[in-house]
């Protein structure tokens, strides 16, 4: 039965015009109804990420061909998924104005630039402007029904936040923390003798009454320096080992004195200490409701796509 089925959506693209044969020369990747999935419209649609995966492994040819195959799978199931949706659009009785797709059209071109701009654009892609269209109405479309079948669905309660965060207490320990303030006077050369002279100088004026933070905006050579070395507060695993020790050694209140190291000279300064801990719910809500609401999204989406499906002839290649 599904092998004469099969002939038939072969004969309706026959019957509509359609390019048959070059579809069978380019490789078909998949069938969802009447419409064919080609292996090139695969490769164009996981392009950008087989870019990236070539750049991420240059010298791992073996690494980059197993995930340059993931991401071909990941790209067919999107397709197969967008034409689903597309279906599902049209079976529903939906409508997209053409005027609303000419304003989204124009809202493209916008951003690109200019209409010169666009046109060599779509040139060097080697794609027309009613493809160009036609992506751009399928994307809306897309995008718009998956909004409304599954994140407008979705609702995470306090209770199921409560719920997460009690089941998962592990994930929201800290360690011991300081709230660090540093100054860092970058050496010139290895035995750079000047650098740590200057600490001590820097230090003899703290010690004086000048603020730690005043004299970390005037001379660290540090990422804080305008924040007056304010670290924020950290935990053992974020500094070195060297200046871990020396930092989580000091009381509150307490400077240490000058810490030498090869390429760097450390003045620390430890305002507050917190002992390990679990976070208390009020800090990590908003994190847990976006995990919530994350996995809420896979499997009503999971839920939807499968609905879709049975009601879909869909064959693989």
């Amino acid at each position: 039965m599904k092998f004469f089925r099969f002939i038939s959506i072969f004969l309706l693209m026959l019957l509509a015009g359609r390019p048959l044969r070059a579809e069978l020369a380019d490789g078909v990747k998949a069938v969802v109804n009447d419409t064919v999935i080609t292996y090139s419209q695969v490769e164009e649609f996981t392009a950008p990420a087989a870019d990236a995966l070539r750049r991420q492994y240059p010298d791992a040819p073996d690494t980059f061909q197993q995930k340059l195959n993931d991401a071909l799978s990941d790209s067919l199931e999107q397709l197969v998924e967008r034409q689903l949706i597309l279906r599902s659009f049209d079976a529903e009785g939906y409508q997209l104005p053409e005027t609303y797709v000419d304003q989204l059209v124009q809202d493209r071109i916008r951003a690109i630039g200019d209409r010169v701009t666009f046109i060599k654009t779509l040139q060097a892609e080697g794609m027309t402007v009613e493809q160009f269209r036609k992506n751009v109405r399928d994307q809306y479309i897309e995008q718009a029904l998956r909004q409304k079948n599954v994140s407008s669905e979705i609702v995470i309660s306090p209770y199921k936040v409560e719920t997460y965060y009690l089941a998962h207490q592990d994930d929201f320990k800290l360690e011991d923390q300081i709230k660090l303030r540093m100054i860092v006077l970058n050496k010139t050369s290895t035995d750079d003798t000047n650098t740590v002279q200057r600490a001590g100088e820097i230090l003899a004026e703290i010690k004086k009454g000048a603020t730690f933070a005043e004299m970390a905006t005037v001379y660290s050579d540090g990422s804080q320096k305008n924040q007056g070395g304010d670290w924020g507060w950290v935990e053992r695993s974020v500094l070195r080992k060297d200046l871990a020790e020396a930092a989580f050694s000091l009381a509150p209140g307490q400077v240490s004195g000058v810490i030498d190291t090869p390429e760097s000279v450390y003045l620390m300064l430890v305002e507050q200490t917190r002992p390990a801990h679990v976070q208390p719910l009020g800090e990590v809500r908003d994190d847990i409701e976006k995990t919530l609401r994350t996995q809420e999204q896979a499997r009503l989406e999971k839920q939807w796509i499968d609905g879709l499906k049975k009601k879909t002839f869909i064959r693989y290649f």
